[in-house]
């Protein structure tokens, strides 16, 4: 189906953003929008407002293409917090509209200082939550923090300084490869498709860069989430909306 047809049917890409407050969600979806605005919010009849709940839609004016949703508050791993994520997913994943279903699930989890362990909140998600056939991606965000636990190790070990920075980010994705939370990840019910590692004083590739460049992006994200997709419509919608990868648009119109 041509790109604009596919628009014209479905309209937006719609996805869930899953996260603690302060796991960096804003700042991914900006990098994925390629803005530094905030994003407008709407509510079910279309009007803007200020805070915002999990069913309330958020636009970023640079690429309104996407539908973003926010579960506002789930961090918080009560029962009724859940209860509210899981019961918008059901909906969503059932909408006879394509329109109006929700497509995938970003779960975003910080890695910085004492949030490295599953909450709660994310063992239930994790454990319990079935989302059907809408693809989950997880996040480890503010990977960067875990460069800095391995740089003492290194330290501790004898390494020079220079060295220990060189050593650094090897260590830590080698201890994180073999910890508990892609173990947990592995042995849940269903467990998820994809997930990657996200420095914030880093672009989300392995080769550092500074997160503030104009040029910076989440290449990856977006590649990673085209592999998700088993629906080829949803596929080439998001392709085509997402405007950061010219190398996924490319391989998706070689593919066709």
């Amino acid at each position: 189906m041509d790109p604009s047809k596919i628009k014209e049917k479905i309209g937006r890409f719609r996805i869930l953003v899953i996260g603690r407050a302060n796991a960096g969600k804003t700042t991914i979806l900006q990098r994925v929008c390629n803005t530094r605005d905030q994003p407008d919010i709407y509510n079910s009849d279309g009007e803007k407002r200020g805070l915002h709940n999990i069913d309330d839609e958020m636009v970023f004016p640079s690429n309104p293409g996407f539908i973003f949703h926010d579960s506002r508050g789930f961090e918080a791993g009560g029962v009724s917090e859940f209860d509210k994520v899981q019961a918008f997913i059901i909906e969503r994943s059932k909408e006879t509209k394509i329109t109006k279903r929700l497509h995938t699930i970003w779960y975003c989890i910080p890695m910085d200082e004492a949030c490295r362990s599953f909450t709660a909140a994310e063992n239930k998600f994790f454990s319990q939550c079935d989302t059907g056939t809408i693809p989950i991606i997880v996040l480890f965000t503010k990977f960067d923090a875990l460069y800095d636990v391995a740089y003492t190790q290194l330290k501790t070990e004898g390494k020079s300084r220079k060295d220990a920075r060189k050593l650094a980010a090897k260590r830590a994705e080698e201890t994180f490869a073999n910890g508990p939370q892609l173990k947990f990840l592995k042995d849940v019910r269903k467990p998820p498709p994809c997930h990657f590692m996200v420095q914030f004083r880093y672009t989300m590739t392995v080769d550092p860069s500074d997160m503030d460049k104009d040029d910076a992006n989440c290449g990856p994200l977006i590649e990673r989430t085209a592999v998700t997709l088993d629906d080829e419509v949803l596929k080439r919608l998001f392709v085509t909306t997402q405007q950061i990868n010219l190398e996924v648009c490319m391989k998706c119109a070689i593919e066709r």
